[in-house]
């Protein structure tokens, strides 16, 4: 397949997006409300950012050269001890992000036909770069709708309000 450069920039603007919502959401959480959890059985936004880290630190390292899934990652464990705090949390949020954006702006037409493995599976760019868009947003979505649940009235949205279609269509419009 030929380089497409415009899907490189596309799939970093959606994951930029992302990152950005989780972002959005991390400002309006305290350090109690990122260990919010419904019941024991359930996941805290801290344990989910644990785990994308992870996952992030494992698959976007030497991504062209190694498998996906490293030998030093302990998936299990990524939800076992959350982080305690929440500075703790968002420095491994940023190094998992940054790690992932090293990563894509490392792809170029010299490599993009790299066939990549992520748990000894065949994947080529494009087809790992799908997949773990669609983990992230996954994740991201969970985290967004966990703040939303803990903030209730106080919550700030991160899109058009409800009730708000109509006048933000008009505006847009306007320009």
């Amino acid at each position: 397949m030929e380089y497409p450069e415009e899907f490189i920039t596309s799939v970093l603007f959606e994951f930029s997006r992302y990152k950005t919502m989780g972002d959005r959401t991390f400002v309006q959480l305290n350090e109690s409300d990122i260990h919010w959890k419904l019941n024991e059985s359930d996941n805290s936004i801290a344990l989910i950012v644990k785990h994308m880290s992870g996952n992030m630190l494992s698959r976007w390292t030497n991504f062209l050269t190694e498998d996906g899934e490293k030998p030093w990652r302990n998936r299990e464990t990524e939800f076992e001890q959350p982080y305690t705090t929440k500075e703790e949390m968002l420095v491994a949020w940023e190094t998992g992000w940054q790690c992932l954006f090293n990563a894509l702006n490392s792809v170029s037409p010299d490599n993009f036909n790299t066939i990549l493995k992520i748990r000894n599976e065949d994947h080529t760019i494009v087809q790992a770069v799908h997949r773990q868009l669609a983990h992230y947003c996954s994740h991201v979505g969970q985290i967004v709708l966990l703040g939303k649940m803990i903030k209730a009235d106080k919550w700030t949205s991160l899109s058009i309000p409800k009730g708000e279609s109509e006048r933000f269509n008009k505006d847009l419009f306007k320009r």
